[in-house]
């Protein structure tokens, strides 16, 4: 796993995403002015033998991209680490730096693209370029990966190539529906749960309350096996 996060963070596979990353990390946010900005690809993050995972759409600019760490240092991570606190799976309620002490439990999390995209919208192109980095990924936590929550429907769509590349497995046709709590249960593969992302138009509209996290969670511990 940690090959494959080095090979990761040097990756320079998409010009337009390599692009904005590094010049996101030179112009820089006024508030995190001071403070070097990571500028790469994100690895994933948790345990190497996860049994739980989520998986997200991408780094944000001014989060992963500047901590280094998937969803830490921004709004999306603070509502999604309190909840996978409340869980029982991650060992602080809070996420603002790679090294503030953060550890999950029987949990990793990943996400389709690796660089943060402008507008957050990464292009199909980029999209399928950055999916070999998820499918090895879900390859070394594959013994032990029971349960797949997905933020959001291009986290979503992302998982049905993972199921044939990975798995062998042929994906559904027609591919089921995302929603907020849809599940989507086959044979010889994870368990998928639908979760809306922890976006901040989310977040900040109450499409996305914290009890519908933690209802989601309660739902992908009981499925993996874990206390």
């Amino acid at each position: 796993m940690a090959d494959l996060d080095g090979a990761v963070s040097n990756c320079f596979a998409c010009p337009r995403l390599v692009s904005w990353r590094e010049e996101v990390a030179r112009t820089k946010r006024a508030a995190f002015r001071e403070q070097h900005y990571w500028g790469r690809p994100v690895p994933g993050f948790g345990t190497p033998d996860a049994r739980i995972g989520i998986l997200g759409l991408a780094p944000a600019a001014h989060g992963g991209n500047r901590t280094g760490r998937i969803f830490t240092g921004d709004r999306s991570g603070d509502v999604l680490f309190a909840a996978l606190h409340r869980a029982g799976l991650a060992n602080q309620r809070t996420s603002v730096a790679a090294d503030d002490g953060l550890t999950l439990r029987d949990t990793r999390i990943f996400a389709a693209v690796r660089c943060a995209p402008p507008d957050n919208k990464p292009t199909p192109a980029e999209r399928d370029t950055c999916a070999p980095w998820l499918h090895r990924e879900v390859g070394l936590i594959r013994p032990t990966l029971r349960v797949v929550v997905a933020l959001g429907a291009f986290a979503w769509a992302a998982w049905w190539p993972v199921l044939r590349d990975v798995y062998g497995v042929r994906p559904p046709s027609p591919r089921p529906v995302f929603g907020h709590g849809a599940h989507w249960s086959g044979t010889a593969a994870p368990e998928l749960l639908g979760c809306y992302h922890v976006s901040q138009q989310n977040t900040f509209t109450g499409r996305l309350t914290p009890l519908m996290l933690d209802d989601v969670f309660a739902r992908a511990k009981q499925l993996a096996g874990v206390d």
